[in-house]
Parts: C-alpha cells; sequence; structure tokens
C-alpha cells in the first residue's frame, strides 16, 4: 500500500525506493520546510520570533564561571541567566546548580514524584524523518488498534492502578485521523483521571475537539528548533513545515487545553542552544498564557531502526543534568518529565533534584501491554518506536520511588 508516503510493512515499491533516493540525495525535490500546507492553520503569535531571535545570537562559549557564579547568586533567574547555566563554564558548576534545583523543587512540588504511562494506538506515519523507528520508508510491522484492542489495553494498563495516560499514534492523517484519536480519548476517560496526547499537530479546532473528548494536556516535540538541521532530518510529509510544528503548542491553548508539553529531541543538533529555545518557547507561553500548566521534556536519542544513519551530538549524563538544573532554576514552576528512555540510576537520582514525572511501565510498541503485564503472548503486536532504557513496571516504580523517600502521586486534580 502506498498512499502520501504511507508505506505498509511488506516493503516499498520500486517507486518508493526511487523517491526515497531522490529526498536523500536531491534537496531540490523536496517542498519548502518554511511554507505552511494548505491544510495547516497559521496563527498570529510573536514566541516564534522571541525565541528564535534569542536561540540565533546564543554564543554560549562567551559566558565565563564569573557568569555562572553570579546567576547562581540570584533568587530569581532571568534569560542572561539562563544561558550562562546552560553554558560550558556552567559544567564545573553542576553540584551546585544541583543543589539550587532541589531546594526549587522541594519548595513548589514537595516531595512529590507524578506517575503515568504512554499507550501507543497505531505506528502508521507519512512522514519521512530519519532518526525514528516509524518512518515510512522503515521496514516495521504497522498496526492500528481497534476501539475493543485499545479499550482492552487500558482495562489492562488501569487494573495496574495508573490513573493518568498518554495517548500516542505515529504521524499519519489517514490513518489515525483527528476522529479515531477522539474516541480513544473518550475511552481513556472512563478509565483514567488524567488524559493526554503526543499526536501530530493539529489545528485549533481539532485541539478543542480533543478536548471535548476528554484531553487535559498536548505534548509536542520540535525535535530540533534548528530549522536548518530540522530541514535535513524531516524529508517528506506534514511533519516537515518546521513553523506549523512550532506553533502546536499554541495552538493547544487556544484550543482549551489544560497543560501542554514540549522539547526538543536532544541530540539531533547543538544541546546547548536547543535546551535554550525549549526553555525560551515554554517560558513565552507561560507569560502569555498565565493560566496554563507548562511542562518540559528532555528526550535523548535511544536507538531505533536505520539508527547507524543519524549523525547525532551524543549528549552526556553530566550535561543532561545540567540542562534539566537549568530548567528548573528558569522555571521553578513548570513541571519537568524524564522518560524511560533513561536508565533506572539516572531516573531515580533525577527525581530528587529536578523532575517531578516518570513514566512507568512503558511500551513503546502496538498492542502489547497485555504480554508485557501479565505474560500473556499477544501474536497481533506493532513494532516498538524505539528502545526504552528503563524497563520497570507500575508497581516496582512506585514501591521504587517510595523507598526513595519520595511520595508517588497518581493524579493531582479533580473535576467538579
Amino acid at each position: 500500500m502506498e498512499n502520501n508516503f504511507l508505506f505498509d510493512s511488506e516493503g516499498l515499491s520500486e517507486e518508493a525506493l526511487k523517491r526515497k533516493h531522490k529526498l536523500e540525495n536531491d534537496p531540490s525535490c523536496r517542498t519548502d520546510h518554511m511554507k505552511y500546507m494548505d491544510d495547516q492553520e497559521q496563527i498570529k503569535s510573536d514566541i516564534l520570533e522571541k525565541v528564535m531571535a534569542e536561540f540565533d545570537s546564543y554564543d554560549y562559549s562567551a559566558y565565563t564561571v564569573l557568569d555562572v557564579s553570579r546567576a547562581l547568586q540570584k533568587n530569581t533567574i532571568g534569560v542572561e541567566e539562563f544561558k550562562a547555566l546552560l553554558s560550558p563554564a556552567a559544567e564545573p558548576f553542576l553540584e551546585q546548580m544541583a543543589e539550587k534545583a532541589r531546594i526549587e523543587t522541594r519548595k513548589h512540588f514537595g516531595n512529590t514524584v507524578y506517575l503515568f504511562t504512554p499507550l501507543y494506538i497505531a505506528n502508521y506515519c507519512e512522514n519521512y524523518c530519519v532518526y525514528c523507528g516509524f518512518n515510512c520508508y522503515n521496514h516495521i510491522r504497522r498496526m492500528k488498534l481497534s476501539m475493543e484492542q485499545i479499550e482492552h489495553e487500558m482495562k489492562v494498563i488501569a487494573d495496574s492502578g495508573m490513573e493518568e495516560i498518554l495517548i500516542l499514534t505515529g504521524e499519519s492523517k489517514i490513518m489515525s485521523d483527528v476522529k479515531y484519536i477522539g474516541e480513544a480519548c473518550k475511552l481513556a476517560r472512563k478509565y483514567f483521571r488524567m488524559v493526554g496526547v503526543e499526536i501530530y499537530p493539529v489545528n485549533v479546532e481539532d485541539y478543542k475537539y480533543l478536548h471535548e473528548c476528554g484531553v487535559d494536556y498536548v505534548t509536542v516535540f520540535q525535535e530540533t528548533y534548528d530549522n536548518v538541521k530540522y530541514e535535513t532530518l524531516h524529508l517528506a510529509g506534514h511533519k516537515r513545515v518546521w513553523p506549523y510544528r512550532f506553533e502546536a503548542q499554541e495552538r493547544a491553548l487556544m484550543g482549551g487545553m489544560r497543560g501542554i508539553a514540549g522539547s526538543a529531541l536532544l541530540g539531533l543538533s547543538d544541546f546547548r542552544k536547543d535546551a535554550l529555545a525549549t526553555g525560551l518557547h515554554m517560558y513565552y507561553l507561560q507569560r502569555k498564557y498565565p493560566h496554563a500548566e507548562i511542562s518540559l521534556s528532555c528526550p535523548r536519542l535511544r536507538p531505533i531502526v536505520n539508527n547507524d544513519k543519524i549523525n547525532h551530538m551524543d549528549v552526556g549524563e553530566r550535561q543532561l543534568c545540567q540542562v534539566l538544573c537549568a530548567y528548573r532554576l528558569f522555571l521553578p514552576f513548570a513541571g519537568i518529565t524524564v522518560s524511560s528512555r533513561e536508565t533506572k540510576s539516572f531516573r531515580d537520582g533525577i527525581v530528587k533534584i529536578a523532575a517531578t514525572k516518570i513514566s512507568a511501565g512503558v511500551s513503546t510498541g502496538i498492542g502489547d501491554h497485555e504480554s508485557k503485564y501479565t505474560g500473556k503472548e499477544n501474536t497481533e503486536e506493532g513494532d516498538e518506536q524505539f528502545e526504552i532504557a528503563d524497563t520497570r513496571s507500575f508497581d516496582t516504580m512506585y514501591k521504587d520511588m517510595s523507598a526513595e523517600g519520595l511520595q508517588p502521586v497518581l493524579n493531582d486534580y479533580l473535576y467538579v
């Protein structure tokens, strides 16, 4: 099957392979990644311009240990201090940053850590993103769950004790349209107190519809804020349009969502500049929409199909810790999520310092929660988007967090 860059698991046609080769080797055959497609809504907002002005002018090598020391002495961290804390000059101050971040986290979030789990309901994708396991040219098992299968997966997850779910799909409007996602969210509301989505960006009216279906918050990863690098990584599909993706969180808030989350995928480009843009993106959204709940994530590249083709820039754990501490000091009220891409030891440590939310009982495959949660075999499963590092179950995670002296929280919001 071939339709708008959508292929099945039986492989690619000769025509599709030729097109793939052209996209990889002839940039002139690609569409303009800064130009909106006909079905993509444009909103009037100055946030993109503000963020990119700071991104383009950021020279982190210009900051000194004196700049970092002065930043750490301040009670309120502004944009310039944030830049200093993300710079290489701040690396020797990591312990001081961590202690200051720990105090700030406890001040606003207490001794709690929030638990949730993701549920992938489809892995069809129309985009050609060279670093993603779901991309339309990868030879993987594609699957889209029926409503009956989705409800079954949700029952298995809910029976484990989980109260928040994040619903994910591959980025295919053909195989996973907004109505399909909305119906899944209605089912989720039956079993969970909090429902989030991490799907392809949509227009304001679509976000409004999903909110009416029970969605509380929206997560969108910009991948990289470097639009030049972005063009070389996203070769085809709706995701190729960089500004439309950038504005997704704001459209979600305009559609009535209570909260939004975002991040760059650290390692695709210069992680310090991407971290700066991530923090500033959330900062300007918070100032414009003060009622919104703002969250940041910190994903790093993980092994996927064809991972050897990615020219990524390594981000070590100390560097990731530096970024998270800088986030916490710059945005003290923001939630910070650390996914199962990271190791058990790193996640156990960072929740004591800066993170407020972690996933548990994670699977990035399709239709495999019963086999992973109960051991019962299921022959109908779709391939995973990427490999995870922390495979702990919800029950194990809950016990581990309690043993660390933290208070696991399953839900902190009530509808009245």
